[in-house]
């Protein structure tokens, strides 16, 4: 059943429900959407507030850009109302450090449960965490306008928002270095060509494309496309002999689910 109420709405973040989809909207326009900590934290509570019934889950973001990455705010000494700045950050302790790095990464974990399909519809800038924040889901649908850009070592820094690993499986250890050291913008036919996009549309055009796609996932059954899922997620750490395994043990369930005989 669809809920026109948001399940959540603070903070920059959206939550609403309709049904198996359920749609994240960055809502900072004004800010090009740019993150701080308590949009991390919004982002994360969207995922444990997601229903059951939720099978794809569809991120976007309001406005001409999409995420213009971390607010600047961060790096000036008085931070975001409320929280430590990131130079009081620097002078905790490794453990503190790390379980603050920590926390914020939560926003950034749940896109790729076994049990939803996530989708990123990017336009505009996409820079630094708004970068790892659409290489966070499954998969991307991008406008004909989209700039990826990883801008966090030319600011002294290091991506460390969960975008490294997607970024080296979709394109390779050699491109995504390239891609970081540099800092350079990707735009969207090097976005497709490479694999960091699945389709590339007109920027009016965004909104209808992704929900197509969405559209076709939601038609596959539900377990068949969660074992797809899985299937494909442990792909690069198998062996083929491994893969032929894991396929023939899926295919099993799903037999044994069809004919509704019990394992």
């Amino acid at each position: 059943m669809a809920s026109f109420d948001p399940l959540l709405d603070k903070d920059g973040v959206r939550l609403t429900v309709d049904d198996a989809l359920a749609t994240v909207t960055l809502t900072n326009p004004a800010k090009r959407n740019a993150q701080s900590p308590a949009l991390w934290r919004a982002l994360a509570e969207a995922g444990q507030l997601l229903p059951g019934t939720v099978r794809v889950v569809l991120l976007r973001a309001e406005g001409k850009s999409f995420s213009a990455g971390l607010d600047r705010q961060a790096f000036t000494p008085e931070g975001f109302d409320g929280e430590p700045s990131f130079i009081d950050l620097a002078r905790r302790s490794d453990a503190e450090l790390d379980a603050a790095i920590a926390e914020y990464q939560e926003g950034f974990t749940w896109w790729r449960r076994s049990d939803i399909v996530s989708i990123a519809a990017v336009q505009g800038h996409a820079i630094g965490a708004g970068f790892q924040l659409a290489l966070a889901c499954d998969l991307r649908v991008v406008a004909d306008d989209v700039q990826f850009a990883m801008r966090e070592t030319s600011l002294g820094l290091v991506p460390d928002l969960t975008g490294t690993h997607p970024l080296v499986g979709l394109v390779g250890y050699a491109r995504a270095l390239e891609i970081c050291a540099t800092g350079r913008f990707v735009l969207a036919e090097e976005a497709q060509r490479t694999g960091l996009a699945s389709i590339a549309v007109p920027a009016d055009q965004l909104d209808d494309a992704a929900r197509d796609l969405a559209g076709a996932l939601l038609a596959a059954p539900r377990d068949a496309l969660i074992e797809t899922k899985a299937l494909l997620q442990g792909a690069v750490g198998r062996t083929y002999e491994a893969q032929r395994v894991a396929e023939r043990a899926a295919q099993g369930r799903r037999l044994r689910d069809l004919a509704g005989v019990g394992e």
